[in-house]
């Protein structure tokens, strides 16, 4: 359990430890601020102040009804917001799935507000659009997620069957479940789909002006390695890739040692590195 904080008119869960210079940890889907338990202890050993919300509708936080209510730029705003209450003028932003969408979006709207960024899983959103059929494969179950009512119906049927083989029996479904079972929970995680598809596809993005790192695990599902080092041609700064082995999508949880090691020695380096 985190502090509470009302920014963009919700109250949001949000853990802080440590002191130093300020990192956000931004999560994915369909996990909360919980998935990064293992990176908060090691980047406050390394002497960082580390901030971790559980996003709108996700966790503790709480979720709006309305699928509106989880457009990019809005998404955007609660971060941006969130920063404004703590009083950080700029930060060093990481993001995994979602939460590496999001932080691209952050890094091209509001490149003054990020020091350098960590973008896990997920590429730019350009070059998400240009991972060609292997991506667009991958990417069949976001269709799935539009479809209101029936999708929440088949995911949670036979005691959440679906998603376990959806995620392979990852041994996170446990903590999905419990956070997803709750009334509305579900659909505020589909939401973030809902809602973005078309920007995703049809969007116009701008390049990246700040230093970033691209990582990737070789035993991710739903995202392609092509999507990620395509990232290069949209950073117009030092990019960075890195690729981690014997690791599905859910980085943090399967490989901690490896990722803690390339974050603190990524956010550690001078900005201009």
């Amino acid at each position: 359990m985190g502090e509470k904080f009302v920014v963009n008119g919700i109250r949001f869960n949000v853990i802080i430890e440590g002191t130093g210079p300020d990192v956000i940890l931004l999560h994915g889907f369909p996990d909360s601020a919980l998935i990064w338990r293992n990176q908060i202890p090691a980047l406050v050993q390394a002497g960082y102040r580390v901030i971790v919300p559980d996003l709108r509708g996700c966790g503790e936080s709480e979720a709006p009804t309305d699928k509106a209510g989880y457009k990019m730029d809005i998404l955007a705003d609660d971060v941006i917001g969130l920063m404004d209450c703590l009083g950080i003028s700029k930060v060093k932003l990481v993001g995994h799935d979602w939460g590496a969408a999001l932080g691209w979006f952050i890094a091209i709207w509001h490149p003054e507000r990020v020091e350098r960024y960590v973008a896990m899983s997920v590429g730019h959103p350009s070059s998400f659009k240009k991972g060609g059929f292997e991506q667009k494969a991958r990417s069949w179950y976001a269709l799935v997620f539009q479809i209101p009512v029936c999708s929440e119906l088949i995911m949670k049927a036979f005691d959440w069957f679906i998603l376990r083989i959806f995620t392979r029996n990852h041994p996170e479904a446990v903590n999905w479940i419990k956070d997803k079972e709750r009334p509305g929970r579900l659909t505020a995680g589909y939401n973030w789909y809902r809602a973005n598809m078309a920007l995703m596809l049809f969007g116009k993005m701008s390049h990246v002006k700040i230093p970033v790192l691209g990582i990737w695990s070789d035993g991710d599902y739903y995202l392609s390695e092509k999507q990620m080092k395509l990232s290069a041609l949209y950073v117009d700064a030092p990019w960075r890739y890195e690729r981690i082995e014997n690791s599905t999508h859910w980085i943090q949880p399967d490989q901690p040692e490896r990722l803690n090691k390339l974050l603190i020695d990524y956010l550690g380096q001078p900005t201009g590195d």
